[in-house]
């Protein structure tokens, strides 16, 4: 890992795994969105889900890690945008 590389966490609530991922400043929040979603074998669109940080949407996607001011070590939370209904 360089020192442009930051260790974050994302925790896929689809399948209720922390994934690590290593990002640099210009990582976009799609980007980090698609790649949990792959580690985690989500095969859904990425386009259903929404990233959180510190309990906010993060609703730019195309905002860097930088932009959106997370630090090494940010955890982040992925879920559908819709909820499913409980049978």
């Amino acid at each position: 890992m360089t020192a442009a590389e930051l260790p974050i966490r994302v925790m896929v609530h689809e399948v209720w795994d922390d994934i690590p991922l290593v990002v640099t400043p210009t990582t976009t929040v799609r980007e980090i969105k698609q790649r949990a979603l792959a580690a985690a074998r989500v095969v859904e669109s990425a386009d259903a889900f929404l990233v959180k940080f510190r309990g906010a949407e993060l609703a730019d996607e195309a905002q860097t890690v930088a932009q959106s001011g997370m630090p090494a070590g940010a955890p982040l939370i992925v879920l559908r945008r819709s909820r499913r209904p409980v049978h």
